[in-house]
């Protein structure tokens, strides 16, 4: 059975009863016989494996930004291609 934290609101003793989880009668201080009030704890959680990154988010096929390559000489010059009119190297 689970163990709870309790904090009698007369006197402000905290002290701990051990009873099963469907059980809500009240539970008088054992100091005073006042009325307390269950005290909650914060709980730790502890992210482990993957899917809690954003990396481990991204698409399978998703690539990383290249580098733009480097300028050449234009498709013309080169003897390739005729040049068209928005090639960066055909503005020379």
């Amino acid at each position: 059975m689970p163990a709870y934290d309790f904090k009698c609101k007369v006197c402000s003793e905290v002290f701990e009863v051990t009873r099963s989880a469907s059980d809500d009668s009240d539970v008088p201080c054992p100091a005073c016989g006042g009325e307390t009030k269950r005290v909650f704890h914060p709980v730790g959680v502890h992210f482990k494996g993957t899917g809690f990154h954003n990396t481990d988010y991204r698409k399978s096929g998703t690539k990383t930004a290249e580098p733009p390559a480097p300028k050449t000489e234009s498709c013309e010059a080169a003897g390739t291609k005729p040049a068209c009119d928005g090639c960066p190297a055909a503005s020379d």
